[in-house]
């Protein structure tokens, strides 16, 4: 049985986009879509008269199944035959989402949210559901293109597996090309063993392309034979990271990255690149985190310099 889809719902704009991109997300799935709502005692938003942490206080069932039937009224009307699941949870919201990842086939969330939910994938805690979550999650933000691709940011290790796995996936279910870019920097370890990025080194572009487009064969091998529905589009390029991804998620419907890795993708949803994607990325995002690490062992890492 498919496991379901996870819906973090706060009664935000940003969280009901979220739930309609669950909704569809579910459906192409033949899944279960489960509508998430968790407060704790900071939770701001809640109304006076009861105790925050008691549903049954004054103002706060009202509130919250007024909340959840707005945001299932948005999903049924993106797909009405979806099953859905309402579920409240007291409980720190960064947490609540990682114990429902553990079950869960994938969890979406807003760029932005009221109270707890406010700085869900701001900052430190961007890193945290990326680091801990046990399935992949989806930031809805920007833009899509419902006719654009879904883009694959390729990284030279083992560890972003998972993510090209995951984005043929998409590409299939979506209908959609699937473009794979990889970008090499100047200066990255891959091609040059010296001193980081010295003014007096000349880079040869061509052999850096060649090198990038080595690293897309490597981690799409095997993939376009077992998705022959989905046409790949090869990216090699050399610049810097973080504009890159930037500009090319303009065209794109979803942006695809990796929670963990190395070169020009190192610690991409743990340091500065995972800022720079999820607060100016022009699409949804999805962080798709490395199964073989441990929860406790991500930690963030260089990012691309400026």
């Amino acid at each position: 049985m498919t496991k379901p889809v996870v819906a973090g719902v706060d009664g935000s704009p940003s969280s009901l986009h979220a739930v309609e991109a669950a909704s569809h997300e579910a459906a192409v799935r033949g899944a279960q879509l489960r509508l998430v709502h968790a407060f704790g005692r900071s939770s701001s938003h809640l109304p006076a008269g009861g105790p925050p942490w008691n549903p049954a206080g004054t103002g706060v069932r009202e509130l919250l199944d007024g909340t959840l039937a707005a945001a299932e009224r948005r999903a049924r009307g993106v797909a009405p035959e979806v099953d859905i699941t309402r579920d409240v949870t007291v409980g720190e919201p960064l947490t609540v989402l990682e114990i429902a990842s553990r079950s869960a086939s994938l969890v979406v969330v807003g760029s932005r949210g009221l109270g707890a939910f406010s700085s869900l994938l701001l900052g430190s805690t961007s890193g945290h559901l990326a680091a801990h979550g046990r399935c992949p999650v989806l930031v809805v933000r920007g833009r899509p293109r419902p006719a654009g691709p879904v883009l694959l940011a390729v990284d030279d290790s083992s560890a972003s597996e998972e993510a090209v796995r995951f984005a043929f996936t998409e590409a299939s279910l979506r209908g959609a090309d699937l473009t794979a870019l990889h970008v090499c920097r100047p200066g990255s370890p891959d091609v040059y063993d010296g001193p980081a990025d010295p003014p007096f080194v000349t880079y040869d572009e061509t052999h850096l392309r060649e090198h990038a487009g080595r690293v897309l064969d490597t981690a799409l091998a095997g993939r376009e034979e077992r998705h022959p529905d989905v046409t790949v589009v090869r990216r090699p390029v050399v610049g810097r990271v973080r504009h890159t991804l930037i500009d090319a998620s303009a065209d794109a419907q979803l942006l695809v990255v990796g929670a963990r890795g190395r070169g020009g993708f190192r610690g991409l949803l743990l340091g500065s690149v995972s800022q720079a994607v999820l607060h100016h990325a022009q699409c949804p995002v999805a962080v798709v985190r490395h199964r073989g690490e441990g929860p406790g062992t991500a930690e963030g890492g260089e990012g691309d310099h400026p």
